[in-house]
């Protein structure tokens, strides 16, 4: 593709001359031949620091936020983020623009929700792709995960195979950073979904209002045609740019279900989508999942799914790593789930509680260089909704573990609860099992579906559901 013509489509400033850019590279290590390579300045890095590094190794041009002194071809544009987002859809040929595209967004819920949504659409024999936490899938094509929203470049070559492959809807998670660095840029979502607002990310952000504020760059007319809401939450009432359909439990809602039966497999539902009705299996536990499965139902509505097809697709959902059930022993059960924020693992526990005939157990940790100021809380939560916790490592990366649980227990300690600190994950997981005894239920939570665990930079192979039914095993 011509440089010339990535600069009219982006609106970039275009010194130097021309050049033929053949692929585009935001790894000066790796740059090449014929590559455009791309310059900001990042939260960590300013990378036109690397812009000579690109040149020598063959770069055919640099896009930055200004002039770099570079002999080699340059687009120079005001954020180099946007800029790289435009011009990654330009150079894989606006696959947005041959897809019904569904963004959805929140603290809690977007994996979920997603996956339902993925299965209605599915159920319904349309075409579809979903990209998230868990990866991206199209067709008979798995992506492992990497980041819940993907870098522009990964995201626009996603977005173009999948529409080579014939995918007509994609279901996207849409994370708060992802909005905020402007990756989904270029993108009008036919709907944008709203699951919740509760506190994450502040070691990002700084603040809950620029947190909301990321959030609500998803639902201005820029950013989608429609959003569909949660009417439970006070967020909601907040995203008054576009046109709204809202979904709900307790407030008056344009969706909501009527709750015919539970079990902690699932539950029984009639669906009042707009008036439009279905009764439905929903093979995942707990209130929170009723609020994804009215979120996937209405937004599936938007997009002309009929009722049947909703239900259908609702009974199929099976999400890695979200309240999934991983074996039993004892006559006690063991559940994973993903919860990693207060308002995730309060949901994941007060979904559990009824259905347990002797205690709720709970081994969970908390993420190192992320929010510190959640840590106390969650051992809050953990002191409230649950008879015996027993503290672990998460992710740590680069923090002390034990530092990380050390702050988790001043909220224990302060809610007086009963609690075991074991800093080695699987350790600590045989521990919990082997407490069990009939009629517990243990809750293993904020790892869900991650097939790794990051200590100082590396990258580990841990599953917390391979660990559990390795350990079933041997027991």
């Amino acid at each position: 593709m011509k440089l010339s013509d990535l600069a009219e489509e982006t609106g970039a400033e275009l010194i130097g001359g021309d050049a033929e850019v053949r692929s585009l590279c935001t790894d000066s290590r790796v740059a090449g031949e014929g590559d455009l390579f791309f310059c900001f300045y990042g939260t960590k890095f300013d990378s036109h620091l690397y812009a000579e590094e690109a040149e020598l190794r063959g770069a055919a041009a640099l896009m930055a936020e200004h002039d770099t002194g570079a002999s080699i071809p340059q687009l120079i544009v005001p954020d180099g983020r946007e800029g790289m987002a435009r011009a990654a859809a330009a150079f894989y040929g606006h696959p947005e623009r041959k897809l019904k595209l569904v963004g959805i967004t929140g603290t809690n819920g977007k994996t979920t929700t997603s996956y339902m949504l993925y299965e209605i659409l599915r159920a319904a024999g349309r075409p579809a792709g979903v990209i998230g936490t868990l990866g991206a899938r199209y067709r008979e094509t798995k992506v492992p995960p990497a980041l819940t929203t993907p870098d522009p470049v990964a995201l626009f070559s996603l977005l173009a195979d999948m529409a080579n492959a014939g995918v007509e809807v994609v279901v996207m998670e849409v994370s708060a950073h992802a909005l905020a660095l402007k990756k989904t840029a270029p993108i009008l979502f036919d709907v944008a979904v709203f699951t919740n607002f509760t506190q994450d990310h502040l070691d990002f952000f700084g603040d809950m209002e620029a947190y909301a504020a990321a959030k609500r760059k998803l639902f201005s007319p820029s950013s989608c045609r429609e959003g569909v809401v949660n009417s439970d939450d006070p967020f909601s009432q907040t995203l008054t740019e576009v046109p709204v359909t809202s979904y709900g439990l307790d407030c008056p809602a344009d969706a909501f279900a009527i709750i015919e039966s539970e079990e902690v497999g699932g539950s029984r539902v009639l669906l009042n989508i707009e008036d439009s009705l279905a009764e439905a299996e929903i093979p995942m536990a707990g209130r929170f999942n009723l609020y994804n499965a009215l979120a996937a139902a209405t937004a599936a509505r938007k997009l002309g799914v009929d009722m049947e097809a909703i239900a259908r697709g609702l009974s199929a959902v099976q999400v890695e790593g979200r309240l999934e059930r991983a074996g039993s022993y004892r006559g006690a059960q063991v559940f994973i789930d993903f919860a990693h924020t207060p308002d995730g693992l309060k949901k994941a526990l007060t979904a559990l509680r009824p259905f347990a005939e002797g205690r709720l157990l709970l081994l969970f940790g908390c993420g190192g260089n992320r929010d510190r100021e959640k840590r106390p809380i969650m051992g809050k939560v953990a002191a409230e909704y649950a008879d015996l916790t027993v503290l672990t490592s998460d992710n740590p990366r680069y923090e002390d573990p034990a530092e990380i649980i050390s702050e988790i227990e001043g909220g224990l300690k302060e809610g007086g609860a009963k609690y075991v600190a074991i800093e080695e994950r699987e350790r600590a997981t045989e521990y919990a099992v082997k407490l069990l005894k009939k009629g517990d239920i243990l809750l293993i939570a904020g790892k869900g579906g991650e097939h790794e665990q990051e200590i100082m930079g590396i990258k580990y192979s841990y599953n917390d559901k391979a660990v559990v039914k390795s350990l079933l095993e041997k027991l």
